[in-house]
């Protein structure tokens, strides 16, 4: 293990083992909600993979995905579900403008112009829970580590490089239209720089300085390791970056057209060697991370 030495962000067992549930949910209905693009299948992916997890465990009365941007919508599924209680687990990244703002005022949890607004929703027959985001929940440095470290265990040519050899980048969208985004990922850097064996921890973006391609210049180590923080390996993490961070854009699209991942692992670029993971919302431990965050809203009404 590369972390044996770090106490305070070892891999909690729920990385590997179904979290134990005490709460009663037989009479409730989970809505894992995504974003969703109709233009990449591979961004509804996360959202089904965790909800077929979760109906796997029989912990819900029922267990639905919904989107925003493609089918089955959020506001068509939110019609049909009649549960006595309904939790809305955001699969977001963030506290950012669509999960915090757009989508709360679709679903009448929050009026325009509000700076706050009140996660539970009660209707006749009904009491809706509009939970926090997954990627902000404490649990995500883990799921960072967890992909950093299964990368190079995968792929440990020459040899895995020990942490201190190793500069870790978390890939993260960025907008200036919300500084939510930037901030949960630098929260994220912060945690791990203080707690980690990494010689170095950077946050790099899409649409935000410092940029992705800037990684070969923030650091001197001769490892990288870039983590995307983002829930699917959609078209940002499967194409762009990839390409921002050197590869040929002919050679990222055949590749996939193939069913290959973008690059190889690890890739020489700039005279370092570049270990390059899935994006962190496949991981599967994330379908424990949405147990936590609907257990919380369970105990808003308590």
């Amino acid at each position: 293990m590369l972390f044996a030495n770090s106490p305070r962000l070892a891999l909690r067992s729920f990385l590997r083992y179904p979290l134990l549930v005490t709460e009663d949910f037989s009479d409730a209905t989970l809505v894992i909600l995504g974003h969703g693009t109709e233009l990449n299948a591979e961004s509804a992916a996360p959202a089904r993979q965790h909800a077929a997890e979760l109906r796997q465990r029989r912990v819900f009365a029922e267990v639905r995905e919904a989107f925003w941007k493609q089918e089955p919508r959020i506001l068509d599924v939110m019609t049909a579900v009649k549960a006595p209680r309904v939790f809305i687990a955001p699969l977001f990244i963030s506290e950012g403008y669509f999960s915090e703002d757009v989508i709360p005022r679709a679903l009448g949890f929050r009026s325009a112009g509000d700076a706050e607004f009140n996660r539970v929703r009660r209707e006749a027959e009904r009491t809706l829970f509009y939970c926090q985001p997954v990627g902000t929940h404490e649990s995500m440095t883990r799921v960072i580590l967890a992909r950093a470290e299964g990368i190079v265990r995968q792929f440990p040519f020459p040899r895995a490089p020990l942490p201190r050899e190793a500069a870790l980048f978390i890939a993260g969208h960025g907008t200036e239209r919300n500084e939510n985004s930037r901030r949960t990922v630098e929260r994220q850097v912060e945690f791990i720089s203080q707690g980690s064996e990494y010689g170095e921890v950077h946050a790099i973006f899409l649409d935000e300085e410092p940029r992705i391609p800037q990684c070969y210049h923030l650091t001197q180590k001769p490892n990288l390791i870039i983590v995307p923080f983002f829930i699917s390996d959609g078209l940002h993490v499967a194409e762009d970056i990839p390409v921002l961070l050197g590869a040929p854009e002919r050679v990222v699209k055949e590749r996939l057209q193939k069913g290959q991942p973008p690059g190889r692992n690890p890739t020489e670029k700039h005279g370092r060697l570049v270990w390059y993971t899935r994006s962190v919302g496949t991981e599967p431990s994330l379908a424990d991370i949405i147990l936590e965050r609907v257990t919380e809203a369970a105990g808003w009404t308590s």
